[in-house]
Order: C-alpha cells, then sequence, then structure tokens
C-alpha cells in the first residue's frame, strides 16, 4: 500500500487540483462513492483509481472496486493518511479516480439540431463554482441538450463545481465556447435564437416564446453577460420580481428560464 508522497502517481494527480495542468492534460478529479457510481453507470472513461485502505473493507465501496477492477481500470491502494492529503472533501470516502475530459465536441449548431437538440444554456462570466455546477444540474433536470460556457466562467472541472453538478457533469455535455463570435454568428443561420437574461429588459420571461430551437443566455449576477452576447440577442428578457430583492444569483435565474422552457414545452 502506497504511502509516499513523492510516488509520481500521487505527484501527477495533486497537480490536476490547478486548472492549467487540467487543462493541458485533459482530465479531471471525481470524489467519493456515489459520484465514481455515477460515472461507471455511464462508461465514463476513467485511467486511474484511487482509494485508502479502509475504503476497500467498505461493502458500498468495496463492491464499487471491486467492479472497476474487473472492467480493467487501474488501482491504486494509498495509506488513509495520504489519501486524506489528497481528498477535497472535509470527511473523503476514500475513493477518487481520474477521468478523462470529452474530447472533440462539436460546437456546430447545424449539427445540434441534426441530434434532435432545440434547448441550450450559455453561461457568459460565471464565476462561483457553486453557482455554475447548480446551472449544469438544472440543465440536465430541464432536458437541455448542453451547456455553452464562455472564456472567463469557472472551470466545470473544478472539484467544488462537480459536486455541485451532483453527477450531472456526466449527463449533460460541456461545450466551452473557444470562438465566440462565430459561433454567435452562426446561431440565426441554424435556425436558434439567442434570448438573454437581463435584469432591465422590459420583456418578462414567460412572454417570450421559448418552444422552437433556443439558447438560453445567463450572465454573472454583478456584470451580466459579455457585450458579444448582449449584441447577438434575439430577444432579451427578465424576471419577474415583485418584491424588494434587486436580484438573483445567476444559478436561481438560469433554473427559472429553464423551467419556463420546459412549462411551455410541455402545456
Amino acid at each position: 500500500m502506497l504511502q509516499s508522497k513523492h510516488n509520481l502517481r500521487i505527484k501527477y494527480v495533486r497537480r490536476l487540483a490547478h486548472r492549467k495542468f487540467r487543462e493541458q492534460e485533459g482530465k479531471f478529479i471525481i470524489e467519493g462513492v456515489r459520484f465514481l457510481e455515477e460515472a461507471v453507470q455511464v462508461d465514463w472513461p476513467l485511467e486511474l483509481i484511487l482509494h485508502s485502505g479502509s475504503a476497500a473493507q467498505q461493502p458500498r465501496a468495496g463492491h464499487l472496486l471491486d467492479l472497476l477492477a474487473q472492467r480493467g481500470v487501474p488501482m491504486l491502494a494509498v495509506e488513509d493518511a495520504l489519501f486524506h492529503e489528497l481528498a477535497d472533501t472535509e470527511s473523503p470516502q476514500g475513493v477518487m479516480a481520474v477521468a478523462r475530459v470529452p474530447v472533440g465536441m462539436d460546437m456546430d449548431p447545424q449539427v445540434w439540431t441534426d441530434r434532435g437538440w432545440d434547448l441550450l444554456l450559455l453561461v457568459d462570466g460565471i464565476r462561483d463554482p457553486g453557482n455554475l455546477g447548480t446551472i449544469i444540474r438544472s440543465a440536465d433536470a430541464a432536458g437541455a441538450g448542453g451547456v455553452l460556457v464562455m472564456h472567463g466562467s469557472v472551470d466545470p472541472y473544478n472539484a467544488k463545481t462537480l459536486r455541485s453538478t451532483m453527477g450531472s457533469i456526466f449527463h449533460v455535455p460541456i461545450l466551452p465556447v473557444l470562438k465566440p463570435e462565430v459561433l454567435l454568428s452562426q446561431l440565426p443561420a441554424a435556425g436558434w435564437r439567442l434570448v438573454v437574461g437581463e435584469p432591465a429588459a422590459v420583456k418578462l420571461i414567460h412572454q417570450c416564446d421559448l418552444t422552437g430551437r433556443v439558447v438560453l443566455a445567463v450572465g454573472s449576477e454583478a456584470d451580466g453577460v459579455s457585450d458579444a452576447v448582449h449584441r447577438a440577442a434575439g430577444e432579451r428578457v427578465s424576471i419577474p420580481m415583485p418584491g424588494r430583492a434587486e436580484s438573483l444569483n445567476a444559478g436561481v435565474a438560469a433554473g427559472i428560464m429553464l423551467y419556463e422552457a420546459v412549462r411551455q414545452r410541455t402545456r
């Protein structure tokens, strides 16, 4: 059982705590029994399993480790103390994995149409990992085809973001927008409308037709969406707030917008 923090694989796992290295390697860390179970259910590509000695003795974790071993995923047993050093959670369950980030995600709106997608969510400048994780989870629950993530947003594969998705990271495609101007110009030609949430907008969300091919865009609570997204908007809408609060956080706003689209499509 591994004890040394100087082991090369342990050093590699530690480096994956940093966004730059995750993006360079195209990998991220998932931690916890339930999270790994979700990954196994969808056959997510896993490159390495790390587990503590005590985790292997627990019925649920032990069964999971046996299943992963049968699938041929490389395993590395480490001392409990070392695992606690590696873990991002306060009360680690003794299992984590190095997982691969999906590659080759098509950013052509016409391809999305061909796949049968008709609802997407675009996040622009969302910097709080908890908010982004909540947004991904809401998009999954609402049946969105994917989540478009603009440059300047928090990393979807940040440990806190991942936990906040509650496993939805494995269900809904995450689409990084590397060329926003190109993408935004392609949307109308492919029959997609960009509907931007904007607190000052006169039109209310329920007054907007959300039954076609729609990209819903949410920005940060402080700054809103970027100028490029604002200019490309087909419609700008606000959420009615008869109370005294000045704004909603991005996670709540995104959920309301998504479920207005769901309501209109199921009535």
